[in-house]
């Protein structure tokens, strides 16, 4: 039995035994990040050179890529790192970087989504308020409220976790260091502080959750009530991207956290994590791009000089 004062690094979850298959896994990672890397890259120079782009979308889709690289950089290089050089220790300190860091992204990518949404419910419902509602200076400090929220969340979160006393041991069962694997190392009765400060954070979710649903609900009324066939596809194409990507996040990451504990297995678990920590900020610019003909072209146009 350890304490958290005496440890100095944490074991993480070892993706396989056999040194062929932690290659590939190396391999893997490695071709993933570097495509989220070159998309999300493309994405920001692109808005950031094109003054075409220079609207409240764009700005907001520059935001969700810079959470997207902050991601794919905080949980891919110690994974990368491990199954190269076949180990799976983590250093203390190093871990607790790595949780701030991804619930730091993973909550301002989630405000950024609902932020997004927001944009398309006055861009469809509200189209002659646009300009007064989502202009320059307010589109700044919605998105500023978005990061600031997301790291006041995740040094409480980070705070708290690491303030528990830790007796179960030091092997993660995850291949990154998230809140449950570490909650789970803890004594008994002494995480239901972060248990409620967990609860708090699904209610400010679920808030943003609900706001969403009521308002694709009256974007697809508006959308519906447009007469021309062709202006109800040019409405829905606006709004496809941001709702594929909101659908994409939020479904695995509640199935990964929500799921039955009959249904759980190191396997499954570690199928899950990859695919709502690695795969979204992958999938995020490739699906914005397909469907947006101004960012091709604007990424066309930077490509050829």
């Amino acid at each position: 039995m350890s304490n958290s004062s005496s440890l100095t690094h944490f074991l993480l979850l070892a993706v396989t035994d056999r040194r062929e298959l932690q290659l590939l896994h190396f391999w893997l990672f490695l071709a993933i990040s570097l495509a989220a890397l070159l998309a999300n890259g493309l994405i920001l120079s692109a808005v950031a050179c094109d003054h075409h782009l220079h609207t409240p979308m764009y700005f907001l889709l520059l935001n969700l890529s810079l959470t997207d690289l902050g991601c794919i950089c905080t949980i891919v290089p110690k994974a990368m790192h491990n199954s190269l050089w076949d180990t799976t220790t983590i250093s203390y300190m190093g871990c607790a970087a790595q949780l701030f860091f991804f619930v730091f992204f993973l909550g301002v990518e989630y405000f950024l989504l609902t932020i997004m949404c927001y944009d398309r419910y006055v861009a469809i419902c509200k189209p002659l308020h646009y300009g007064t509602l989502l202009g320059s200076r307010a589109c700044a400090h919605m998105a500023a409220a978005a990061w600031a929220t997301g790291f006041l969340n995740s040094l409480l979160h980070t705070a708290n976790t690491f303030s528990l006393p830790l007796c179960q041991g030091n092997a993660l069962g995850q291949f990154f260091c998230e809140i449950p694997a570490i909650l789970k190392l803890s004594c008994s009765q002494s995480y239901v502080r972060e248990l409620g400060l967990i609860g708090v954070s699904d209610c400010l979710g679920f808030g943003c959750f609900v706001f969403i649903a009521f308002s694709y609900v009256q974007i697809f009324r508006a959308v519906l009530r447009i007469p021309s066939q062709q202006g109800r596809h040019k409405a829905f194409s606006t709004c496809l991207p941001h709702l594929t990507v909101l659908s994409l996040f939020v479904s695995t990451a509640i199935f990964a956290y929500l799921k039955p504990p009959t249904m759980s297995s190191p396997s499954l678990d570690l199928a899950l994590s990859v695919l709502y920590s690695v795969l979204p900020p992958a999938l995020n610019p490739l699906i914005y791009s397909l469907r947006n003909q101004e960012l091709k072209d604007a990424i066309r146009k930077m490509m050829t000089g």
